[in-house]
């Protein structure tokens, strides 16, 4: 590859090199995609059509089991195409969106379980105000917080990590782009950015 600040396409790591073992991994990522979002989907179902379960708790279960089928869902598929057609190729563009809404669902599930141990610590230390804390307006603007602090956090991440000029190759040693790996192929010293986003 040429020394081109910003590549055209990222090489991404293949499990196997065989199409056995490739058809092997598809079938397996493939089940384990299909049980998440199975797995998923009951338990946004059960909560939806069980009035017993409008509750606080309930209430960011359902957020979290809304935000964990997205941050599969940017990942394994690509992993199952690359898989299927033999090709281990990602487009400049597609990475970076890959990265953007990878790193939404996880942040914002991250900032979700926090709110969660809140929830239960409220429950477990304040139970006769748990009540008065934990109303519904509270409940969904602490979901609005975290969906939107998992926005704001990936935007920056995002912006942060796909300026830098990118000079060490385009493979990535990873099925998806993950922000390590993008990081070894900058050209400056990028200890200081990956210091920031740590701290952040």
């Amino acid at each position: 590859m040429s020394n081109s600040s910003f590549p055209t396409e990222f090489l991404l790591l293949p499990f196997a090199d065989t199409r056995e073992l490739q058809l092997l991994r598809f079938t397996l990522f493939l089940g384990i995609y299909l049980a998440a979002l199975l797995g998923n989907s009951l338990i946004l179902t059960a909560i939806a059509c069980d009035h017993h379960l409008h509750t606080p708790m309930y209430f960011f279960l359902l957020n979290l089991a809304l935000l964990d089928p997205g941050s599969i869902s940017t990942t394994v598929p690509k992993a199952m195409a690359n898989s299927l057609s033999g090709t281990m190729t990602i487009s400049y563009a597609g990475c970076a969106t890959q990265f953007f809404f990878f790193v939404v669902f996880v942040a914002a599930e991250f900032y979700l379980l926090i709110i969660m141990a809140y929830d239960r610590y409220v429950a477990i230390c304040k139970p006769l105000h748990y009540g008065t804390i934990m109303d519904s307006r509270t409940c969904v603007y602490m979901a609005a917080a975290a969906w939107g602090s998992g926005f704001l956090n990936t935007v920056l991440h995002t912006s942060n990590t796909f300026s830098l000029p990118l000079c060490q190759g385009n493979a990535l040693d990873q099925f998806f782009c993950e922000l390590p790996q993008i990081l070894k192929l900058s050209c400056s010293d990028a200890y200081l950015r990956e210091a920031g986003i740590l701290m952040l």
